[in-house]
């Protein structure tokens, strides 16, 4: 409890500036009802209500997504995180998530030399032959800076961003605590899952800001897509590479974006489309480890038509039993099989009360506007976001370790449209697929999958008399518990416990006036100026209690 009070104590200043924001975004709403503005006024903190500033020209996703911004990096993160839930947002927020700017200022190079060196282990004009003192990118984790190694290699050097841990840390508590609130007290944010959406915001973003894990990553892909020859992953020089500062290859080519530039080099931008969507694809579908963010400004394109791949912040992973899973969806979308699609998203929701009937005509609808249409005339991204769609509506959920994937998956075919608009990942996922297929039926992996089940079932047989031992032990003991998480009763048992405590100090109170009133008429003779001693006290000390009990009552009906 101390421990907690602490800790809110020293987080209520960026409580206060996040109330504020939101406040001046035209949240104020949301801050009472989070019961953000008692908490500040208990502390002293002002809110200044008249300074709300609500455009009235911006719809609301584009009011948040403003706030977002201004509330600084943790937000902008959290943005990014939210832009990858289409099966919670609808089109509009999720297009207001994906406007944020994480372009910032660079920090000037003297005030983060000292935070290099220490990183780096000495002067970082020592450890380089040269090093450039203007960043050649910057975003609210990071900045960028080009260097040459005295080996004459051309290298990047990625700082974390001073104190960027500490505020982040002070951010994910706030969330954590804020979301605890709004899913016990707000229904129309329970329906979103804060909790689990913090949660996986903050396993994201603490992922990013260890810049070694960053690299590892860009390893293990590398060795995955060992086989593909057009695909370039820089080189990590690990002997400079902790979490807050890693060294890696500079690739010098044409960024993807510079579409004009790789015209002017007459780049071949159809084999460049295929080349980066066959390594996605091999990285989703076959390795279960990808890069989630494979956008143009992430790519680099080298005169012998490689591409280098850089940027491994963000990074999905998938395993073996989600990769089957993610395989028949794609399967069942591309050969608009309605049961096989519905077969995997009951899969994904266990415990959900689901309209089976309901469900199976929407996504049946929903296959049937693409009847006639061949591979090529598909278009994944309307496939993904129709089927995204249907899973909102009818309050289901997908699994958070596949926003990233559908992420990616959107992302890539807007860059194969970009290089080639005859660009069609169906076409370039289907050969994958079936590939994948055939192989999970081929007779060596069924009869090994067959052997593995019927181990376990034995397995499971074999454990069956021991645990149903257990089971009669514990019952014989009075040992057997059933644990139940009720968190609306917990609020309500609370209620009863301060309306409890509330009864009990106005019958004491009661009490003590009748037996003050007895004392003064029994003991007349102890007076002061006139007026009995203990009638004094008695009277003092049960108006006192009254107007505590007032108060309470008084806050109370606020809560």
């Amino acid at each position: 409890m101390l421990k907690e009070t602490l800790s809110a104590a020293r987080d209520l200043g960026r409580l206060h500036e996040i109330a504020t924001i939101l406040i001046r975004w035209g949240f104020g709403d949301v801050v009472n009802r989070l019961g953000v503005a008692r908490i500040l006024e208990r502390a002293g903190k002002v809110l200044h209500w008249k300074d709300m500033q609500t455009i009235r020209e911006l719809t609301p996703p584009q009011r948040l997504r403003h706030a977002m911004e201004e509330l600084g990096p943790t937000f902008i993160k959290l943005g990014q995180v939210l832009s990858t839930r289409m099966d919670l947002f609808a089109p509009e927020w999720i297009e207001a998530f994906e406007a944020m700017q994480d372009d910032v200022p660079a920090l000037p190079y003297d005030s983060v030399v000292s935070h290099m060196q220490q990183a780096l282990g000495d002067d970082p004009e020592k450890i380089f032959r040269s090093i450039e003192k203007e960043a050649i990118a910057a975003a609210s984790i990071a900045q960028v800076y080009r260097a040459v190694t005295h080996d004459g290699d051309n290298v990047i050097v990625k700082l974390r961003r001073p104190n960027i841990v500490e505020r982040v840390d002070k951010d994910l508590r706030l969330l954590q605590r804020l979301a605890e609130i709004a899913a016990n007290n707000i229904d129309e944010i329970k329906r979103f899952q804060p909790l689990d959406i913090v949660h996986q915001f903050g396993q994201s973003l603490r992922r990013e800001l260890n810049l070694e894990t960053e690299c590892r990553f860009a390893e293990r892909i590398s060795a995955n897509l060992s086989d593909e020859k057009h695909i370039v992953i820089p080189r990590v020089y690990w002997q400079w590479t902790s979490e807050t500062l890693n060294v890696q290859e500079y690739i010098d080519g044409v960024r993807g974006t510079n579409q004009g530039r790789l015209d002017e080099l007459a780049y071949n931008k159809k084999l460049i489309a295929k080349y980066g969507a066959d390594a996605v694809l091999k990285m989703v579908i076959r390795d279960g480890l990808f890069h989630a963010d494979p956008h143009l400004g992430n790519m680099i394109c080298l005169p012998d038509q490689r591409i280098a791949l850089i940027d491994f912040g963000m990074v999905g992973r998938l395993s073996d039993q989600r990769r089957e899973e993610v395989t028949d969806l794609l399967f069942a979308l591309v050969k608009k099989d309605p049961q096989g699609v519905l077969e995997v998203v009951l899969l994904w929701n266990p415990d959900t009360s689901i309209n089976e009937t309901r469900l199976f005509a929407d996504i049946d609808d929903f296959l049937d506007t693409y009847h006639g249409l061949d591979l090529k005339e598909l278009r994944f991204t309307d496939l993904l976001t129709d089927l995204v769609r249907i899973i909102r509506t009818n309050e289901l959920r997908m699994p958070p370790d596949l926003t990233l994937l559908i992420k990616a998956f959107i992302t890539l075919e807007g860059v194969g449209k970009r290089l080639d608009p005859d660009f069609n990942i169906v076409s370039e996922a289907t050969p994958f697929i079936t590939q994948i297929i055939h192989r999970r039926y081929r007779p060596d992996v069924v009869a090994k999958k067959g052997f593995e089940q019927t181990a376990q079932f034995i397995e499971n047989v074999a454990d069956l008399p021991k645990e149903a031992k257990d089971l009669l032990r514990s019952i014989k003991r009075g040992g057997l518990q059933l644990n139940i998480d009720m968190t609306r009763l917990d609020h309500f048992g609370h209620q009863v416990d301060r309306a409890a405590s509330r009864l009990t100090i106005g019958i004491v109170i009661a009490a003590l006036i009748i037996g003050t009133s007895i004392v003064t008429a029994t003991q007349p003779e102890t007076t002061v100026l006139g007026l009995p001693v203990w009638g004094i006290i008695g009277f003092i000390t049960a108006a006192l209690g009254g107007v505590w009990l007032l108060i309470s009552i008084w806050r109370g009906s606020r809560d």
